[in-house]
């Protein structure tokens, strides 16, 4: 079924918006389907400031205004003890408080942007979203990954090529609390290195110790800018490491 029409049957909806790739196609496709769309980022010490500034600048393009929920995970024990369900307490913090101020500005269905290519079973996240009656319009309608970002290229989104960028607790390794301090400087140390012109990397925790991961073609990158990486994150952690397991 084409997305378009298959979003016509809510009329109304209310939009979980990251101002990543899906989300920000699903945005758009809501209001080319000409539905009372509205689109809610959820502010969270999980979630890095650029987000929030591709959010807001993408739905401008679109004419569409985004309500803005502040959310503090770090309050459930659940979450910051970081256990390998983690992902399906803070899906339900999040998913909640954006079906409470959905519900209260009139919207009765909320959609996210899993699409096809996202694996389902046994993900403690999507089991979340499950358990909330969260609908998947990209999912639903066979949607995946790389036929998102042709279809938003296309639609002329600045989006279709953004990397995938995981929320910041998934760089603390399963049983390692999540701190607020932590979280800073992963932040941080992403930000120096996305302003180098690397992409699709991390920066993970072992304890204070920084460990990143990059693409095996900008290894060489690492590398050639070894020295002022190592003075920009070195205040920051007890040691950088570089992984040299691609993956």
């Amino acid at each position: 079924m084409e997305l378009v029409d298959y979003l016509k049957r809510f009329e109304r909806l209310a939009i979980a918006f990251s101002g990543g790739v899906d989300s920000s196609y699903l945005l758009y496709a809501a209001v080319k389907a000409g539905l009372t769309v509205q689109p809610y980022f959820v502010k969270s010490p999980f979630v890095p400031d650029f987000e929030r500034a591709d959010a807001l600048r993408l739905a401008a393009s679109l004419g569409v205004s985004v309500q803005e929920i502040t959310v503090d995970p770090l309050r459930d024990e659940r979450i910051v003890a970081n256990p390998d369900n983690r992902c399906y307490y803070c899906k339900q913090h999040v998913f909640n408080a954006i079906i409470e101020a959905a519900n209260h500005d009139g919207f009765h269905y909320v959609a996210d942007g899993t699409n096809a290519s996202d694996e389902y079973d046994d993900r403690p996240g999507m089991k979340a979203i499950q358990e909330l009656h969260i609908h998947s319009p990209l999912r639903t309608c066979g949607l995946t990954k790389s036929m998102i970002r042709n279809a938003s290229r296309e639609a002329g989104l600045f989006t279709w090529n953004k990397p995938a960028y995981a929320c910041l607790a998934t760089r603390f390794p399963a049983g390692q609390r999540i701190t607020r301090d932590g979280l800073r400087k992963v932040e941080e140390a992403e930000g120096y290195l996305f302003s180098l012109g690397f992409s699709d990397f991390r920066v993970r925790l072992l304890g204070n110790i920084a460990k990143i991961q990059v693409p095996q073609s900008q290894l060489e990158n690492v590398l050639q800018y070894r020295e002022l990486i190592i003075k920009q994150l070195s205040p920051l952690f007890d040691a950088v490491l570089l992984d040299l397991e691609v993956r």
